[in-house]
C-alpha cells in the first residue's frame, strides 16, 4: 500500500502505558499484521511524567530501558547525540523499547520509546518556538502557559524533534510521519511543519475536546448539542457563533491548529462533524473517517457458557441467588459515560422481567480512582459486604463513586427482579475483587459471559469498550452519537442486527422543527423526558432479543463474531489507518516555513 515504508512517530501521553482509549488504539494498531508489514519503524514519544522510582519501571509494563541520563544507564549507541540535546535544552532523556502483545493471538510489537523530562527546560529555545507558533499559526501561548497541561507539550516539541532526528528517524530517502494523538501532540506536529526536514503530519482525532466540554457542561447534554449543531450547520454557523467563545480554552487552540496537518483521522462520524463545526477553515481540511478496531476472537458456545456461569456464581456468592441474565458496564466513572441511563433502562426491564419471571444482575465495573489494595478489599468484604454495600471515603468510595452509588441504592430499593452491583475497582479477578469471586475468574470472563453490555454515553467519539462483548455474542447498547454506531452501520450497510441496539437520546419526540434558540434551551427536564421514552424503547428491545435457549445463544455468538470480524484491527488498519498515512505522505509541501 505504501511504497516506501515510513517511520511513524506517535506523540501521546500513553507512550509508557495504557490509560484509556488511546492506549487501546495503540495496542490494536501495533499488533496488527498489516501495520507491521507496511510501517518500517514505530516510535512513541511523550513527556516523562514521573522521575521517581526504579529505572526498570520508567517505560511501563513490558518496557526495556536502554538509556536514561537521570539513572546513569547507557546501553545505546545514541548516547552522544542524546547528551548534546540534554545539554542544549537542559532536559533528561529516557530511551528504550516497550513490548505490545495481543493476548488472544500472541502477536507482538516492540516500538521504540522516548520520554523527555522537560521540567527544567531552558526558556530560550522554548520562547523562540512559541514566537514562531504565533507568527506562523497565530497561537498565543502566553494565554495558556500557566497551565501545565498545555506547557508540558509545548516544551516537548523542540527537543522531541531533535531526539527523533538523533536516532535517525528523519531519513532523506523515506517519509517520517508525526502523528499527534489528540491535542497533546499538536505542538510537536507544528514543530515538524516548521522544521526544514519534510515531516508529514497527521492529527489523530480521538475526540474534539472543546465539544466534549460543551456537551458535558450543558444540562441538555447530547440531546441539546447534536440537534443544535445540525441546525447551526444548516445556517452556516460555527461553534463560537452559537456557544460561548471557546478561544480562551487551550485545547480549542491546539485542536483548531490541526487543520494545518497533512491529514486528520477522525474516529467517528460525529467527530468529523464536530471538527467541521469548529471553524470555517476545517471545510478545506483533509479529514478521513478512521474508525477504531474492536476485538474479534471466535469462541465456542461451551466457552461462552463457562464464563457466563462464573459470573452467575459470583452473583450467587454476593446476593444469595443466581440470576438468569448478566448485564455489564465496564467503563471509567466519568460524566460522559451516562451511567444513570443504565438504571433508567433497567427500571423498565425490571417491570418486564416480573411478568416473564426472569432475574438479572448488572455488574458495573468502574472507578474514578486507583486500584484498591488486596488487603483493603478483604477488609471491606469482611466488614460490610463490599461490593454489595459501600461506605463513603477511602479505601472505598470517592465522591463521584458515592454519587453514583446513591442512584444504585435507590434502584435496588425499588426493583424486584433486577439488582445492580457496583464494583469500584480496577481488575476483575479474585485478587482484585475478593474471596467471593470464583478462583479461576479473569477479566475476559466479564466480556465473554455478558448478555448485555451498556454504553449509553452522552459523548463518545468511538467507544471500543461498548462493543468488546460483541465477538462473544453479547448484546451491545451504545448511543447513536457513539462513533462505533457509525462503524456498525457501515459494516452492516444500515441493516438491523440482533447484537446491537442503538439508543438515540437526540430524538426530539416530534420537536425536530424547533428553532435554534429553542434547541439551545433544552434543559435537564426536557432531556429527562426524552430519556424516559428512549430508555423504555431500549428496554423492550433488550427483552425481545435476549437469547433463551442453546440455539438462540449460539446464533448470537455466530452473528456477533461475524460482525466483529469485519470490525477488527486488521480491517481498520488496512482500510482506514494506512490509507490516511498514505494520503499524508503524498501531500506536497511547496515551501518550508522556517529553516531548521
Amino acid at each position: 500500500m505504501i511504497n516506501a515504508k515510513p517511520t511513524v512517530v506517535h506523540v501521546t501521553h500513553e507512550a509508557a502505558g495504557k490509560i484509556g482509549g488511546i492506549g487501546a488504539v495503540l495496542d490494536g494498531m501495533f499488533t496488527s499484521k498489516s501495520y507491521q508489514e507496511e510501517v518500517d519503524r514505530t516510535i512513541l514519544i511523550s513527556p516523562l511524567f514521573n522521575t521517581e522510582g526504579d529505572v526498570s519501571k520508567r517505560l511501563g509494563e513490558g518496557g526495556e530501558v536502554l538509556y536514561s541520563s537521570m539513572d546513569g544507564l547507557v546501553r545505546s549507541n545514541y548516547m552522544a547525540a542524546f547528551r548534546r540535546i540534554e545539554t542544549l535544552y537542559n532536559v533528561e532523556i529516557v530511551y528504550g523499547r516497550r513490548t505490545f502483545i495481543d493476548p488472544m493471538n500472541g502477536v507482538t510489537s516492540r516500538p521504540e520509546i522516548i520520554l523527555i523530562d522537560i521540567s527544567r527546560m531552558d526558556s530560550g529555545p522554548l520562547n523562540e518556538f512559541k514566537g514562531a507558533l504565533f507568527r506562523e499559526f497565530g497561537i498565543r501561548s502566553n494565554m495558556y502557559e500557566h497551565l501545565w497541561e498545555f506547557e508540558q507539550y509545548m516544551r516537548l516539541a523542540v527537543p522531541g524533534i531533535a531526539a527523533i532526528k538523533a536516532i535517525g528517524a528523519a531519513e532523506p530517502d523515506k517519509p517520517t510521519i508525526i502523528v499527534s494523538h489528540e491535542f497533546m501532540g499538536m505542538p510537536m506536529a507544528l514543530a515538524g511543519i516548521l522544521d526544514s526536514y519534510d515531516f508529514k503530519t497527521v492529527f489523530y482525532a480521538h475526540e474534539v475536546a472543546p465539544i466534549r466540554r460543551i456537551v458535558e457542561a450543558h444540562p441538555g447534554h447530547d440531546t441539546m448539542f447534536y440537534n443544535v449543531s445540525r441546525k447551526a450547520r444548516q445556517q452556516d454557523l460555527y461553534v463560537n457563533d452559537v456557544f460561548p467563545d471557546q478561544r480562551s480554552f487551550f485545547k480549542y487552540t491546539l485542536v483548531d491548529a490541526a487543520r494545518h496537518c497533512d491529514n486528520i483521522l477522525a474516529v467517528g462520524d460525529c467527530v468529523v462533524d464536530e471538527l467541521r463545526f469548529l471553524s470555517p477553515e476545517f471545510r478545506l481540511a483533509d479529514i478521513d473517517l478512521t474508525y477504531n478496531g474492536i476485538p474479534a476472537y471466535q469462541i465456542t458456545l461451551a466457552e461462552k457458557y463457562q464464563s457466563r456461569e462464573k459470573l452467575q456464581e459470583y452473583c450467587r456468592n454476593l446476593l444469595g441467588w443466581k440470576p438468569d441474565f448478566i448485564f455489564t458496564h465496564v467503563t471509567r466513572l466519568v460524566l460522559s459515560k451516562g451511567l444513570w441511563r443504565d438504571l433508567r433502562v433497567l427500571e423498565h426491564m425490571d417491570m418486564r422481567f416480573r411478568a416473564l419471571n426472569y432475574t438479572g444482575v448488572l455488574l458495573v465495573l468502574s472507578t474514578e480512582t486507583h486500584r484498591r489494595r488486596a488487603q483493603d478489599i478483604q477488609w471491606m468484604e469482611s466488614m460490610y459486604n463490599w461490593p454489595v454495600a459501600h461506605r463513603e471515603g477511602m479505601p472505598d468510595m470517592s465522591g463521584g463513586e458515592a454519587s453514583f452509588y446513591a442512584g444504585v441504592q435507590e434502584f435496588n430499593a425499588r426493583s424486584r427482579n433486577i439488582k445492580v452491583v457496583f464494583i469500584n475497582q480496577f481488575g476483575f479477578d479474585r485478587l482484585s475483587c475478593g474471596s467471593r469471586m470464583p478462583a479461576d475468574m479473569e477479566f475476559m470472563d466479564i466480556r465473554k459471559g455478558s448478555d448485555v453490555e451498556f454504553g449509553q454515553s452522552i459523548y463518545e467519539p468511538f467507544g471500543i469498550a461498548q462493543l468488546e462483548p460483541l465477538t462473544f455474542g453479547g448484546i451491545c447498547v451504545p448511543t447513536s452519537i457513539c462513533g462505533c454506531a457509525g462503524f456498525v452501520k457501515a459494516v452492516t450497510e444500515g441493516k438491523d442486527v440482533p447484537n446491537v441496539i442503538f439508543a438515540d437520546y437526540t430524538e426530539l419526540n416530534g420537536d425536530a422543527g424547533m428553532c435554534l434558540e429553542d434547541m439551545l434551551r433544552i434543559d435537564r427536564s426536557y432531556r429527562d423526558a426524552i430519556e424516559h421514552k428512549i430508555s423504555e424503547k431500549v428496554a423492550l428491545e433488550i427483552c425481545a432479543r435476549l437469547p433463551k435457549n442453546d440455539q438462540e445463544f449460539n446464533t448470537m455468538l455466530q452473528t456477533g463474531y461475524e460482525l466483529a470480524r469485519h470490525m477488527g484491527w486488521e480491517s481498520v488498519v488496512s482500510n482506514y489507518v494506512l490509507k490516511g498515512f498514505h494520503k499524508a505522505i503524498r501531500k506536497q509541501h511547496a515551501t518550508r516555513l522556517i529553516a531548521g
